[in-house]
């Protein structure tokens, strides 16, 4: 067969200098190209020493660090499935996690591995080891005992690479099956699109268990033979200091809120750069003006989501187009968007406003050992149902209206209600839970819940916020807990979150 291996793609690409700088990051060490394929050699070769079976999902929740990037590569070299976990995970989901994808290896910081082991064992995981961002652990010390020369797996176009959970409005979390070949025709439409150029340089300052920060960041920059300017945790004035380096930075509004707070952001600063690009999260208008007015540049905007990494983006080269402010631009070379009436399938004009629909050699291959639950999301004639709702515009430019599944983004990260209203549910003194998102200057979305007591009870909003923290992860906490008498209802006795969510509109925002 044909090798679609997508670690072999991305090792094609590296510059003919092997020992030129690939990696450096906010603490002054400087990786090689040379390194990163050593050392993810040694890694893959430790992988195969553990005599997995083919396929064998490895689940990695470990700060970020170039090592933690040598092992995804490594994975995928392996021809093994590589799973990133946020790394603000409590111990509830991460038991989740285990036990739905029974992962042959666990992956850990050192802190964390008292416990994480137990969990891992317990589950029936043969193999635990521990990374942590200093360059120390078990995973380190072990691979340090292999050669450094791997030849990489063969694997097919459809062969999974990576899982990624991402969570419905009911129920648990699902995992999405991204295969080689998804990934690879993403990162190579992207390079074209986005005019990746010989001598760019990438500010990586997002973090490496979801989509944006790990696919679309780290394969942009590799499939290019790009040096990363890398930071373990987003330093807005870090990012401003290294402008001047670097021609591509990647970012979620948040952090483009963060930057636009720091004088040191000029037209001056910026001179050097070639493009700045938000996404996973909506991006105000107002940050998008202030943005131009402050440096002169015009952020780009675009659309993806675990299930099918990019799908639209804002115009690149000016001869595309312009870059349009509340708009994701248009769909991708090779990816087919269109806007269906959800009760007909009918579709949908410009400007009328539907159900977002995708398909093309990007879109998952499916929900991990969820066969109903695929089959559901997908229509007849085989386009994926994103639960985005939008229109397009007469120029073919897609704005994104709202998500009919409730989803709240909060900092560029996923939030969904039914989860978080679960463990609220189950908390002594509670009746019912309903939670949603209201605008945030910061976050775009701030997560708040109403709760109502259980007769007699008296609860109290920070014991309710407190008992949250060490159950879940912090940005799916809510903000604030209002306690009601009751929540709103329709006829049909459904939750009317829509005027929560008009109750509490000005909650963090004026107006």
């Amino acid at each position: 067969m044909q090798d679609h291996n997508l670690y072999t793609a991305l090792r094609a690409a590296f510059p003919a200098d092997l020992d030129d700088v690939a990696v450096e990051t906010d603490t002054g060490l400087r990786y090689s190209w040379r390194d990163l394929d050593r050392g993810s050699a040694m890694l893959a070769n430790l992988l195969a020493s553990l005599e997995l079976p083919e396929g064998t999902r490895i689940a990695v929740q470990a700060d970020k660090c170039v090592e933690s990037l040598m092992l995804y590569l490594a994975v995928l070299r392996a021809g093994h499935v590589y799973l990133p976990l946020n790394t603000a995970y409590q111990a509830a989901e991460l038991e989740y996690f285990i036990g739905n994808a029974e992962p042959g290896v666990v992956v850990c910081t050192g802190k964390n591995f008292p416990w994480v082991s137990k969990l891992a064992f317990k589950q029936g995981v043969r193999y635990v080891f521990s990374l942590n961002d200093d360059r120390t652990g078990t995973l380190l010390e072990r691979a340090s005992h292999f050669g450094d020369q791997h030849t990489p797996v063969e694997r097919g176009e459809d062969d999974l690479a990576a899982i990624l959970y991402t969570s419905g409005t009911t129920g648990r979390s699902k995992g999405a099956m991204l295969t080689h070949g998804n990934m690879l025709s993403n990162a190579r439409t992207l390079k074209d699109y986005w005019d990746w150029r010989p001598g760019d340089v990438l500010i990586h300052a997002l973090p490496i268990f979801h989509v944006h920060g790990l696919f679309v960041a780290i394969h942009g920059a590799l499939l290019n033979g790009s040096r990363m300017l890398w930071m373990g945790k987003f330093d807005a004035k870090q990012v401003i200091e290294w402008l001047p380096r670097a021609t591509v930075f990647m970012g979620v509004p948040t952090l483009y809120v963060r930057l636009l707070a720091e004088p040191g952001l000029t037209r001056e600063q910026c001179a050097h750069m070639r493009l700045f690009i938000s996404g996973s999260a909506p991006l105000l208008i107002d940050t998008f003006n202030e943005f131009r007015r402050r440096t002169g540049h015009t952020i780009l905007e675009r659309y993806g989501m675990s299930e099918t990494i990019m799908l639209t983006s804002n115009p690149c080269r000016p001869e595309d187009g312009e870059r349009i402010g509340g708009t994701v631009g248009r769909p991708l070379p090779g990816v087919g968007v269109r806007v269906v009436d959800g009760k007909t399938g009918r579709e949908l004009p410009a400007g009328e406003i539907g159900d977002i629909q995708v398909r093309g050699p990007n879109v998952f291959k499916g929900y991990w050992r969820m066969p109903e639950k695929t089959a559901e999301e997908f229509t007849a004639d085989g386009w994926f149902k994103t639960g985005d709702v939008g229109h397009f515009d007469e120029r073919g430019y897609l704005t994104i209206v709202g998500r009919s599944k409730d989803l709240i983004i909060s900092g560029g990260y996923n939030v969904y209600p039914a989860e978080v209203e679960g463990y609220l549910n189950e908390t002594e003194g509670v009746a019912e839970s309903a939670v949603v998102g209201v605008p945030h200057p910061d976050f775009g979305e701030a997560v708040i819940a109403i709760v109502v007591p259980k007769p007699g009870a008296a609860l109290d909003e920070a014991a309710l916020i407190a008992g949250l923290k060490g159950r879940i992860a912090n940005y799916k906490v809510p903000k604030r807990v209002f306690v009601v008498p009751e929540l709103p209802r329709n006829a049909m006795g459904k939750v009317q979150k829509n005027l929560l969510r008009q109750e509490r509109q000005g909650l963090f925002v004026g107006g």
